[in-house]
């Protein structure tokens, strides 16, 4: 039986009871919200919470499973999984001088030491990178280009605004 959704915060989901259908889809197809503002795990969990009580409220009773589906499709991701890979971290990591990092500068692999760092507003940080080992950045056989230093800002996750012309993040970072 499929019957659309009463909450008010939920009103753009129908709700399919009994079979194998998904419980909770959008009412529009062509629904697609905006996916680059993904709240904190956390966030999402909540949401589906709440979801998952006004729906056994109003006599639908749902999954949790169900529930972070639904929320991860309002947020306009395909499912779950595909949300919480794509969500913010809750606690961002913090940069410090002499940390150990590892990561990927230009698509090839990297370890090394932060030589500066400083946060700043919106969850970037500027850094001074020193590689391990040199660094190649060219990727032609005929010649190559070696960096041992490199500047940098990155965000929350870790990773560079600018993109390479496949779309790769010039610079990835993970604590070592």
């Amino acid at each position: 039986m499929v019957k659309p959704c009463m909450h008010p915060l939920l009103s753009d989901l129908t709700v399919t009871s009994g079979g194998n259908a998904d419980p909770v889809t959008p009412r529009d197809p062509g629904m697609r919200p905006m996916k680059q503002n993904t709240p904190a795990i956390a966030s999402l969990k909540q949401q589906a919470r709440r979801l998952r009580t006004a729906m056994h409220e109003a006599g639908t009773p749902i999954s949790q499973s169900a529930a972070l589906e639904a929320i991860a499709r309002q947020h306009g991701h395909r499912d779950w999984n595909t949300a919480s890979a794509a969500a913010r971290w809750e606690n961002p990591p913090r940069w410090q001088v002499g940390q150990a990092v590892r990561g990927r500068y230009l698509n090839q692999p990297f370890t090394g030491r932060i030589k500066s760092a400083s946060e700043g507003t919106g969850g970037f940080w500027r850094l001074t990178l020193q590689f391990d080992a040199p660094v190649d950045v060219v990727t032609s056989r005929h010649f190559s280009n070696f960096r041992s230093q490199v500047r940098c800002a990155i965000n929350s996750q870790g990773v560079t605004a600018e993109k390479t012309s496949d779309g790769t993040p010039h610079l990835a970072l993970f604590a070592a």
